[in-house]
């Protein structure tokens, strides 16, 4: 599927959420017209049902205990679970567009998605959006619900936040884009309070991103950011690295994944007031010791002035690959 619409109808599809014991189907066909809730507990267990039928109670044991062909594998979602269920006690609820009023987390890992599209929008009570390891290079914001807090794009392609930040939900908490083709330092400007004002954690992980103090005055504007991932970009090669951001970004807890303590602030205090520190450059020195097979300048005379004879000019090169 080449877009998150499609990808979420091939989910519901392989789901099998119309087949025993879930839909409507001979093992329960007198409850055709009946309307519950799916987060209510099942009503009329006692009642006698017709035969060849099974009660809302007993379908929902198929799903639930472990020796039952039916079971849900125990690693199954929250939402892959909630979906099955709510197709025992209330299938009616799955039809049409209402699915979408059900959907809280939508997880489409690795399906060749390219596309956010606007179908998007139709999950209305969406909080959680995962799109890891797909083909995705631009998330246009105008098709995120504004419910959205939590947007997870690891390995994907995204190379510019732009689109993202053309109108992003208000109340996301979590962004994550690590792994992708983010170049600083042209979107350092859109990691601000500006875009993101509750976003509590960042993951910018193994990316391009080369401008440390430009990052970080962009981010400092987070005032409740206290999760960031920075390690794979280049910048996180400079030597007081670490240090200049535990000391710039007081509100942090974790960088890179280890705790910061009230040890390693302090010990790294000041660090943030001495921008000279860090660099933006690299200087690396080679000395050749021995180098063989080439002719030896020294072994030619120097040529008198006015001598005719023939001059012979050797040149070396040396190439360096990083």
């Amino acid at each position: 599927p080449g877009s998150v619409s499609a990808a979420f109808q091939e989910y519901l599809q392989h789901l099998g959420l119309q087949d025993f014991p879930c839909g409507l189907g001979s093992w329960n066909k007198s409850r055709l017209n009946a309307r519950r809730s799916p987060r209510a507990e099942p009503v009329g267990l006692e009642e006698a049902v017709p035969p060849g039928e099974e009660t809302p109670e007993a379908l929902l044991e198929l799903l639930r205990d472990q020796h039952s062909p039916w079971a849900l594998p125990p690693d199954c979602s929250p939402q892959d679970r909630l979906l099955k269920e709510v197709a025992v006690l209330a299938p009616e609820l799955l039809h049409g567009s209402r699915v979408f009023q059900l959907v809280r987390s939508l997880r489409i890992l690795d399906k060749g998605v390219e596309e956010v599209d606007e179908g998007v929008l139709r999950f209305q009570q969406l909080e959680e959006l995962i799109l890891s390891a797909n083909h995705i290079s631009r998330v246009p914001s105008a098709h995120l619900p504004r419910t959205l807090k939590v947007l997870e794009l690891c390995y994907n392609a995204v190379g510019d936040l732009q689109d993202l930040c053309g109108r992003p939900p208000p109340e996301l908490q979590h962004l994550g884009l690590g792994y992708n083709r983010l170049c600083g330092p042209s979107q350092e400007k859109h990691l601000t309070a500006d875009f993101w004002p509750n976003l509590v954690s960042l993951d910018l992980s193994f990316n391009s991103l080369t401008d440390l103090p430009g990052l970080v005055s962009q981010l400092s504007t987070l005032q409740n950011l206290h999760i960031l991932v920075l390690q794979g970009n280049p910048l996180a090669l400079t030597p007081t690295y670490r240090g200049f951001l535990v000391d710039s970004l007081p509100k942090l807890s974790i960088l890179d994944d280890i705790h910061i303590w009230p040890e390693e602030r302090q010990h790294f205090h000041g660090l943030a007031r001495q921008p000279e520190l860090i660099r933006s450059e690299a200087r690396v020195v080679v000395s050749i010791g021995e180098m063989k097979g080439l002719p030896n300048p020294k072994a030619f005379q120097q040529l008198e002035v006015g001598s005719e004879g023939p001059v012979i000019t050797y040149s070396y090169s040396v190439t360096y690959e990083f």
